[in-house]
């Protein structure tokens, strides 16, 4: 039978270095590649024993989400028995197969984008993230922080990097669910602008900041940062970059030149390729995102943001590496939405609950794996001549004396 000749090669290929995988197949016949498994995978059709034949991490979460395999074990396992899978010498030549992307993006496709991820609706989001709603990376001091306590120090760490003054004209470019505009307004004193393209993010940020009382301080409008006009002391843009585009962005960082007071300080904060020359995450985890998550996001190398930013004519002052730091932090959220499941399956339904699921979970293991990356840089004008309007050292970012 074909079935048996292809468990049969599957175990051929497992056979020197077994993994704790069970295979039950929809005729009841059951195979294990390793002893102990901790995670049985249940193939519902032979297109299903086809994904596993060729298991890129793209042919695994399809098949998942699809409906022709179901998993069955805590979902960190089995991320790390499809990694495993993915990663193996018949599947692979090298692990970034795949050129960039390069897509053009214009204001409609990236509204759309935003769309598709963000407005699944704000109680989704809010049966995993922390009480502010940040989705980002949190700031950790010790891995055992609370999901809250890292957010909050996450926002304090952006803005104490800027240097943020009482009075200050801060710009937040895709601004969430408002988080860092409120507590730069409520607690440093900024006046503030978010912008966001995202419905319900948009909706949800202007009643927090009704609610706080924020009103003559803070504003959050639907815009896109190519439409924005004016002059800002501070600007950040905080897990927004990711969806500017390769080839946009010289055009964004020149966007951020312009909008930027002379004496003005900018923070981008954005996860980044590990790949030098920019190519998507390895064994087909880029390509899972691009079909069912992030619609045209692409991902530079730190190098490259760096060149980007210095052709816009920012200089550089700062640069931190938070790859660890979002390990973390999505492993909170994956316990979070794993403790909802039944919460989150009915506001979602079953294909976008799976979705979610195995991108929390892959995104946990990828940054945990050095599979992509993350950092905050720090950028002033590059005007020879001009004060800096920064310290000389890093001090002033911890609280300590400058």
């Amino acid at each position: 039978m074909v079935w048996q000749t292809l468990i049969d090669h599957l175990k051929s290929r497992w056979r020197f270095k077994p993994i704790p995988l069970r295979i039950r197949l929809w005729n009841g016949i059951v195979a294990d590649l390793g002893a102990a498994p901790t995670v049985t995978v249940h193939v519902a059709s032979m297109a299903g024993l086809r994904c596993l034949l060729d298991p890129t991490l793209d042919n695994l979460g399809k098949g998942y989400v699809e409906g022709v395999i179901d998993i069955e074990g805590g979902i960190m396992d089995v991320v790390a028995i499809a990694a495993e899978l993915a990663a193996h010498p018949d599947n692979v030549r090298h692990p970034f197969r795949r050129k960039p992307r390069l897509i053009w993006h214009d204001k409609k496709m990236d509204a759309q984008s935003i769309a598709h991820h963000y407005d699944v609706s704000n109680e989704f989001y809010g049966l995993w993230l922390d009480r502010d709603m940040v989705y980002s990376c949190g700031y950790f001091h010790e891995p055992t922080d609370s999901l809250e306590a890292a957010q909050t120090r996450k926002i304090d760490h952006i803005l104490r990097k800027l240097k943020i003054r009482r009075g200050d004209r801060l710009l937040d470019i895709g601004c969430g669910w408002g988080a860092l505009a409120r507590r730069a307004a409520g607690v440093y004193g900024a006046r503030v602008l978010g912008i966001t393209l995202s419905q319900s993010q948009y909706e949800y940020a202007r009643e927090r900041i009704a609610r706080e009382g924020l009103q003559d301080r803070c504003e959050v409008v639907l815009e896109d940062y190519r439409d924005i006009t004016g002059r800002f002391d501070r600007i950040t843009s905080v897990g927004m970059f990711e969806h500017v585009g390769l080839k946009n962005m010289r055009d964004y960082f020149s966007r951020i030149h312009v909008l930027l007071c002379t004496d003005g300080v900018a923070m981008n904060h954005g996860i980044t390729s590990t790949d030098p020359d920019s190519r998507e995450t390895p064994f087909g985890g880029g390509r899972f995102i691009e079909d069912y998550v992030f619609p045209h996001g692409e991902l530079a190398h730190v190098g490259l943001v760096l060149k980007n930013m210095s052709h816009a004519g920012l200089e550089v002052i700062d640069v931190e590496n938070l790859r660890r730091h979002y390990a973390l932090t999505l492993h909170h959220w994956v316990e979070r939405f794993e403790a909802a499941t039944q919460a989150c399956r009915t506001l979602a339904g079953e294909k976008r609950w799976r979705i979610w699921r195995v991108y929390l979970a892959g995104c946990a293991h990828g940054f945990a794996h050095n599979w992509l990356s993350i950092h905050q840089v720090l950028a002033v004008k590059g005007h020879a001549g001009v004060a800096s309007p920064l310290p000389l050292t890093r001090d002033y970012m911890y609280g300590e004396p400058t």
